[in-house]
């Protein structure tokens, strides 16, 4: 006769699990109370296999078949394995039997959730809401759930209640400055931070968003103040300092940023970002080689940082080993084939390398990544000159004109090509539209064309605008 034997759960999980163990090798039937089950059931998803977890909750239900724990826990597996419409059965299940388990609505919302049934999703989670104790962590899905549906206001209404319910909540503090910033909402979330840290000052997280979003708004010395006190309540906070080198580096503050670079490092692994950073600041401060050490570090630890590449390039560039340098910005340019910037290093490169098809080649492809870079334009433009080809230069500055209408370079320096040309006439209609745009920058006409400083009419226009 098959005998049955009852474990409580005054037992130790361990020995609940061994017992369960020894329950199927022997192809038995114990006995387990619920309890009991629910830490077997928990011992086998720490243990990361579902499926044995699944197979607990089959003899749970079958001996506890109103127990609606196992019902849930049942989903919950089956969501992990995908088997959704299984999980969407045991959950209505689970609803008949205890309707008021705010668990149910939870999962539930979280499976409609995933299928991008937002409605659905958000109609379970406000259920949930009205039933659970803990509200914040279903009111942060909500928020999430607006802000798939590209809701950020609403987003933003759910995840200040979360903090009302829960002060500490970091995802909803970081969900929140998120929102601010897809919102382009800077002064707002200035606001909400500065008052969430009256109630809150010992925040880390908080002061943290708030020098974030300090540095949004171009104010660096106010995001350094943020960062310190965010470092101050937790001193291992590295992204604090290195967000802190980056507001440094704005205030052309290198020295100082290379120091708070440095201090990452006693927190958390060296990376190939603070590598790089730091390699721009001695970049910046004209060390050359200390720049390239880091760059090296950089693309030893992530050689996909296209970046680092380019600094390595950039210190070489500047040492006048441009053969050199192009061999990094390629490798740079290789990793991102759309970088503006990479191509107008390359650019000038070959340029200064005298290969001037290859520096055309590459202007045209800045000019056409980036047409508002007008010193990109200006460039492009002088290579052709200097080839002889004025009308094509001509061309192109009328090109950059066209896509930067304000700047007063590009009509100083059409003037100079149309004067080569000969065109008079048309020079100085050019000229007139350049003073109106800024008078100041006229030298620029003379250093092209220093013989024009002698010609009259030219020094008449000139000195119309300049009272």
């Amino acid at each position: 006769m098959e005998e049955e034997f009852e474990f409580g759960y005054s037992e130790d999980p361990k020995f609940s699990v061994e017992r369960y163990e020894e329950m199927i090798r022997n192809h038995d039937q114990y006995f387990f109370d619920a309890q009991a089950f629910e830490n077997i059931i928990d011992y086998y998803i720490e243990k990361n296999d579902p499926a044995k977890a699944l197979q607990v909750v089959e003899y749970a239900r079958n001996q506890h078949p109103f127990a609606t724990v196992f019902l849930i826990k049942q989903a919950q597996l089956l969501v992990i394995t995908n088997r959704l419409s299984e999980a969407f059965a045991a959950l209505d299940k689970a609803e008949l039997l205890e309707a008021s388990d705010a668990d149910i609505y939870i999962i539930r919302g979280n499976l409609y959730e995933n299928l991008e049934r937002f409605d659905e999703a958000l109609e379970n989670y406000e259920k949930a809401l009205d039933m659970a104790e803990e509200k914040d962590d279903i009111l942060l899905h909500i928020a999430y759930v607006h802000q798939n549906m590209g809701d950020y206001e609403q987003a933003i209404k759910y995840l200040k209640r979360c903090l009302e319910y829960n002060m500490e909540n970091q995802d909803a503090l970081y969900e929140l400055a998120f929102c601010y910033d897809v919102m382009d909402n800077q002064e707002e979330s200035v606001q909400f931070y500065q008052q969430y840290i009256d109630n809150e000052p010992y925040s880390y997280a908080a002061w943290y968003n708030l020098g974030n979003a300090y540095t949004k708004l171009g104010l660096f010395e106010k995001a350094i103040d943020a960062y310190d006190y965010a470092i101050l309540i937790k001193d291992s906070f590295a992204s604090a300092y290195f967000n802190k080198g980056n507001a440094l580096v704005n205030l052309e503050k290198y020295a100082e940023a290379i120091e708070v670079y440095r201090q990452t490092f006693e927190y958390e692994q060296p990376n190939a970002d603070t590598y790089c950073a730091i390699g721009e600041c001695y970049e910046k401060l004209e060390q050359m080689d200390e720049a390239r050490s880091f760059y090296k570090k950089a693309v030893r630890m992530d050689s996909k940082l296209g970046d680092a590449w380019f600094g390595i390039g950039v210190t070489l560039d500047f040492e006048e080993r441009y053969f050199e340098a192009l061999h990094f910005y390629r490798k740079a340019l290789d990793l991102d084939s759309i970088n503006a910037d990479y191509w107008f290093a390359i650019a000038d490169a070959e340029y200064k390398l005298g290969h001037l098809p290859e520096a055309e080649k590459a202007y045209e492809k800045v000019v056409e990544l980036n047409p508002l870079d007008a010193d990109a334009w200006l460039d492009y433009s002088s290579i052709l000159y200097e080839q002889e080809r004025l009308d094509d230069a001509i061309d192109v500055v009328s090109d950059a004109i066209k896509n930067n209408p304000e700047t007063a370079e590009l009509y100083y320096r059409m003037v100079a090509y149309l004067f080569a040309r000969g065109d008079y006439n048309e020079a100085l209609a050019y000229l007139e539209m350049a003073l109106k745009a800024d008078p100041e920058k006229h030298y620029i006409l003379f250093d092209y064309l220093p013989q024009l400083q002698k010609n009259k009419i030219i020094i008449d226009i000139i000195s119309r605008y300049m009272h």
